[in-house]
């Protein structure tokens, strides 16, 4: 739904699917984003990360699934998105992924847009790569800042959406979502002042000791350290 979340899952992929080539594609990329687009067409396999910059009027040759990782903020988005794949009489697949709050889309969906849908039952023996992830961000202070500002960003998307009576962020499960997001505290943000989260356990690293892998980073980070003591 937002650049921060493509910039966040794509750094995760990169470090969780070795088989196959993961390229990450936004809107803020401006002169990067048709070289990236590109390359991706010339791969003979690999996984595209993206927002809804790439939803329409594009075209990839041989696209066999497309992952609606968040429900787009439009109705119309959700169909421009499942158009990537089965394309000129090819056959493709498309997924969306929904809370059991938001089961409601699905209806919606196939009235507005007359788009139906089958349910797809959930995995067996997935396996859970969270705490994986947990460990990068305490690695890298660039993966613990990407994944703060990811959901920092998804929930004010989640705000924003055009179906709000069937998205509502007052039923959102936060410290699920942060979980998900392999937090390692909860972000200080408007949408969260007052409240507690007994089922959110934050690390008990002080997370202004994770420093960035990168050391040019790192030097400018604690050079602004030592002005602001």
């Amino acid at each position: 739904s937002t650049c921060a979340c493509v910039e966040y899952y794509g750094k995760a992929l990169e470090s969780l699917i070795k088989q196959a080539k993961i390229m990450s594609i936004h809107g803020k990329m401006k002169h990067k984003r048709n070289k990236i687009f590109t390359e991706f067409r010339k791969l003979p396999g690999g996984i595209l990360v993206c927002t809804d910059v790439m939803a329409r009027g594009i075209d990839i040759p041989e696209v066999h699934w497309v992952l609606q990782y968040d429900p787009p903020s439009s109705a119309s988005a959700f169909v421009h998105r499942c158009g990537r794949t089965a394309r000129i009489g090819n056959v493709g697949s498309a997924l969306v992924f929904l809370l059991p709050m938001e089961e409601s889309y699905v209806n919606f969906l196939s009235i507005n847009q007359k788009c139906p849908m089958q349910e797809m039952k959930p995995q067996t023996n997935v396996l859970d790569l969270l705490p994986k992830l947990k460990s990068m961000a305490l690695a890298d202070r660039a993966v613990f800042e990407k994944g703060m500002k990811a959901f920092v960003s998804y929930v004010q998307a989640y705000a924003k959406h055009e179906c709000n009576l069937i998205f509502r962020l007052k039923d959102l499960d936060f410290a699920s979502l942060a979980k998900g997001f392999a937090l390692l505290k909860m972000p200080k943000m408007p949408e969260l002042r007052g409240k507690c989260f007994p089922d959110f356990t934050p690390v008990t690293v002080n997370t202004d000791s994770i420093s960035f892998k990168d050391k040019n980073r790192e030097k400018q980070r604690q050079k602004q350290l030592e002005q602001q003591r």
